[in-house]
């Protein structure tokens, strides 16, 4: 893990030089020929191109993918939040998984406690809370894909169950993303596991609701951050960073969020990213009123709303965190295969490392291959050549991951 010191600047188009890394445009990244991650301005032409369709682009200088500049959100956090670190991963997605599962498994098993006490009227246990983000909090460090392979590939539990540990998964990822110490991440983890805490105290057929829900009911269900909160003080939850998160989750960028209706920085920037992790969690599970989305899907969709419901520099560092194509997508490619993301490549995030299930005609294989497409593209010919062409729903075509089984072997 290292130190260093964010340097993210506003370049207007008519300054641009040749080797200059573009982080970010002043317009969409939709409908523009160059790439979501960033890219190197190479020529001339790049920069005739950039001046057609922007007026100004941010350029990165140390050329980093972690120029998420805190102070600019208007807010005044502790000095060690304005550290950023670098991460690396120090253990294979292999070597990770078995530490990975037993923190998954401990994590969930935590949950239902944590949520059975709460419907039983108990006050929080925080040395509970503790136990169960902790190791995740660790793992994620160690290498994230292992947790996030574990968590998409794993038969879901009820909603409430895998929503907890999925928005706190998602919380620590995006933390470690942007450079958050590790202290943060612990707070991430917390608040991203008690998001909706005050939900289990709402009767369980209006949860399990399939049909919409009637003014009545939205009003009870909107009723749960104040029974986050009541839950919290009641519990002696006093940390800023997970009051927040649990206070602020369901404002909106736009003002149309609740309870408070807050905008902009008038939302606290761990509130305005768990807005984000909290939908696109949402969006990619399954619930009584409609099917998930692919996360390829459900990315795009929060793109769509960035600076109207989701703060647009939060939504890119939540993408970039991810991906174009999030661990354990399951993806098309352009053979007719159809394969199992596995993990990213940061270099090249279109060509993620993946795990092929299918053979052309998509009929399962009796054996399966993993594929990194980054470094398949540096050895292969126009014959052999690799590559995504499209994601897919979980059951497409038949291919369930969750019934796989599946172990990485790299």
């Amino acid at each position: 893990m290292q130190t260093r010191t964010l340097t993210e600047q506003k370049i207007d188009v008519a300054h641009l030089a040749t080797g200059m890394y573009v982080h970010r445009l002043d317009r969409d990244w939709l409908g523009t020929p160059f790439s979501l991650e960033g890219f190197y301005i190479r020529s001339p032409e790049d920069i005739q191109t950039i001046r057609k369709i922007c007026d100004y682009v941010i350029i990165d200088l140390k050329r980093s993918n972690l120029n998420f500049i805190v102070s600019k959100y208007h807010e005044k956090p502790p000095e060690e939040k304005l550290k950023v670190r670098e991460y690396f991963n120090t253990a294979t997605i292999a070597e990770e998984l078995p530490k990975a599962q037993i923190a998954h498994q401990n994590a969930s098993s935590l949950a239902s406690t944590i949520i059975s006490d709460v419907r039983a009227g108990k006050k929080l246990n925080l040395d509970d809370v503790r136990s169960a983000v902790e190791p995740v909090v660790q793992s994620v460090l160690r290498n994230a894909d292992a947790f996030f392979w574990i968590s998409n590939l794993r038969k879901r539990d009820a909603y409430q169950y895998s929503h907890a540990i999925n928005c706190s998964l998602l919380a620590v990822a995006l933390g470690r993303h942007m450079g958050f110490a590790e202290s943060v991440l612990m707070n991430l983890a917390t608040g991203g596991l008690l998001l909706d805490v005050g939900k289990y105290e709402l009767p369980q057929d209006v949860l399990d609701n399939p049909e919409p829900l009637s003014k009545t009911e939205m009003v009870l269900v909107r009723r749960h951050v104040a029974f986050s909160m009541q839950i919290l003080e009641s519990s002696g939850v006093h940390n800023l960073d997970v009051i927040n998160m649990v206070r602020t989750h369901h404002e909106r960028y736009d003002g149309s969020g609740y309870p408070s209706h807050l905008i902009r920085n008038q939302i606290p920037l761990f509130g305005r990213m768990a807005g984000v992790i909290d939908s696109y969690d949402a969006m990619t599970s399954h619930r009584p009123y409609r099917k998930a989305m692919s996360p390829h899907k459900a990315l795009q969709e929060i793109y769509r709303q960035r600076n109207v419901l989701f703060q647009g520099d939060i939504v890119e560092q939540f993408m970039q965190c991810l991906s174009v194509y999030p661990t354990g997508s399951l993806v098309e490619l352009n053979s007719g295969e159809v394969a199992i993301v596995m993990a990213q490549n940061q270099a090249r995030r279109l060509r993620p490392r993946v795990m092929i299930l299918s053979t052309p005609d998509k009929k399962l294989k009796d054996s399966f291959t993993e594929v990194d497409l980054f470094m398949h593209a540096l050895h292969d010919d126009q014959q052999t050549h690799l590559e995504i062409i499209g994601t897919l729903e979980s059951g497409a075509y038949g291919i369930d991951p969750a019934e796989l089984y599946l172990t990485p072997n790299t």
